[in-house]
């Protein structure tokens, strides 16, 4: 297997003939051997056709051993065909996916997309294919994932997937069509939402938080959520969740919050004999109020400010404390 070095970036490809036509599953890996040998794992075992990896640069010297052994897991790879792109640059998560995704759309119409601490059950790729097959010309959906949490499921969607209007980063699926514009950034997309009178806290005040942290945190995730609330898009969401975060530890660069974890996950819905029309379930916007704030008070703006120091603690201990 041989690189090809171009404009700063290394690509590898391995092929295997197939003769579906895949949506392809693009994962985005770093420094963390351990969490990504699992999702390569369960990634085999839903027997994806088409793998597009992108390898962010190490940020330091301390990290440039994980990455490589990172790197080493991907190009191991020989079931399914795969593309590798390792990039020289630390882009972080949030560049990276902005990139990646943007990159793999242009050649494709469709993507799901995997971060490398985000492991599913057997079956999800093939629900979320068909899920995506069945919405794809339907400009009203926007998105496709296989998480969702009790926390946020409405209580009455029994095994059918329902539609939400606040999108998911959890292994998500879209279209080219849906990404257009995301080189708009959130805060920019908050100005568009006030001119058209559209509540930017309809579905929680942490987006909002979020939106005002999307530069200093690189992220991502905030403006495909409002690209959907502006658009008055929907996600198409699971009865139940088919995917398990493992990145509640002090590895993850940007870690979640560990009441966000799942119980144990159970087998694939059953897929649709015939899939909803596209219709926001009704009590979305409350549970996600309920659960995120319906404005930011005095309290949710002080405990946003008190995570955002705790991370940077961390990334201090990682960096110096352990790293030299």
């Amino acid at each position: 297997m041989k690189a090809q070095q171009s404009t700063g970036v290394k690509t590898e490809k391995n092929t295997k003939p197939s003769s579906v036509p895949p949506v392809p599953v693009v994962l985005f890996v770093y420094a963390r051997p351990e969490h990504a040998r699992r999702t390569l794992t369960c990634l085999r075992e839903n027997r994806i056709p088409l793998l597009y990896v992108f390898s962010d640069g190490p940020r330091d010297a301390a990290a440039k051993a994980k990455v490589n052994e990172v790197r080493t897991l991907v190009r191991g790879i020989d079931w399914c065909e795969v593309a590798i792109t390792e990039r020289v640059e630390n882009l972080g998560l949030g560049r990276s996916i902005l990139i990646g995704v943007g990159e793999v759309l242009r050649k494709h119409e469709a993507v799901i997309v995997y971060e490398d601490d985000l492991v599913c059950v057997p079956g999800t790729y093939r629900y979320m294919c068909a899920a995506m097959e069945r919405y794809r010309e339907d400009s009203k959906v926007m998105s496709v994932t296989a998480w969702t949490h009790p926390r946020v499921t409405p209580a009455d969607v029994g095994e059918m997937p329902y539609f939400d209007g606040r999108a998911e980063c959890w292994v998500w699926g879209t279209w080219a069509r849906a990404w257009a514009g995301m080189d708009i950034d959130s805060r920019q997309l908050l100005v568009r939402c006030k001119q058209k009178r559209i509540d930017i806290y309809k579905y929680g005040a942490d987006l909002v938080a979020l939106a005002g942290l999307e530069k200093s945190r690189n992220l991502w995730a905030v403006r495909f959520l409002y690209q959907h609330i502006i658009k008055g898009g929907l996600c198409v969401r699971p009865p139940w969740s088919m995917v398990e975060h493992i990145g509640f530890d002090d590895s993850a660069t940007n870690s979640p919050d560990e009441s966000w974890a799942n119980p144990p996950l159970r087998s694939v819905p059953p897929t649709p004999a015939v899939w909803p029309r596209p219709v926001e379930h009704p009590d979305v916007k409350g549970i996600w109020q309920r659960e995120c704030g319906s404005r930011p008070t005095i309290w949710f703006l002080a405990e946003e400010r008190v995570r955002s120091i705790m991370r940077m603690i961390r990334e201090m201990l990682r960096k110096y404390g352990r790293g030299g």
